[in-house]
């Protein structure tokens, strides 16, 4: 008995860091902010991160920042709807998990009582090519399931632009024009005095 349990702890090991790398695979991508004025207009962008909208967000604050100071913008990641991101966690811990045990040399085969195939020799003989190769793959995996394609904006929690929608980022002179329409609505509306809250 002492033998056996001598002879899974590998594998035990590997469940273990296979089951924490599955809980803490959150690859949580900070809100960004700009602008001081608590109460004036807020913008908000949610870009597709994976998909490299990181840029044009920044290029948008910039722009927004010259032009209209008193707007509040944040940005943040637009989460790829359904399971796709659980999806995307999963490949991830089983990325990490295959690295490990062909990193580790470790025979999951003979653990299991079964003849260990030629393949999996074959990956354990050339470890940095294996590893490699999973490590692309899974990332290539990864990528496309939460690749969402998004760049949806809003103004003061109303939607007044979505890529998913139209297809394309709007071009600055289209938010300006929407920016001064809302502003202008915005301003044109006088909060009634004798309204209880």
């Amino acid at each position: 008995m002492d033998a056996i349990s001598r002879k899974h702890v590998p594998l035990i090991c590997i469940i273990l860091f296979f089951g924490f790398s599955l809980l803490t695979a959150e690859k949580e991508i900070p809100v960004t902010k700009f602008g001081q004025n608590v109460g004036g207009p807020t913008m908000t962008f949610l870009y597709c991160y994976s998909c490299g909208y990181r840029k044009a967000f920044d290029d948008y604050v910039n722009i927004l920042s010259e032009k209209y100071p008193q707007i509040k913008v944040t940005g943040g990641n637009y989460n790829p709807p359904g399971m796709n991101m659980y999806f995307s966690k999963m490949i991830f811990a089983i990325k990490i998990l295959l690295i490990v045990v062909i990193v580790s040399s470790y025979d999951i085969f003979g653990a299991l009582g079964q003849q260990t195939p030629s393949w999996w020799r074959h990956l354990v003989d050339n470890k940095l090519y294996a590893c490699m190769m999973i490590f692309f793959v899974g990332n290539m995996l990864e990528g496309q399931l939460v690749s969402s394609g998004a760049f949806e904006i809003t103004l003061n929690d109303v939607p007044v632009w979505s890529k998913l929608q139209t297809g394309r980022i709007p071009v600055p002179q289209e938010l300006f024009q929407i920016i001064d329409n809302q502003l202008q609505f915005g301003d044109k509306i006088q909060e009634n005095p004798d309204f209880v809250k």
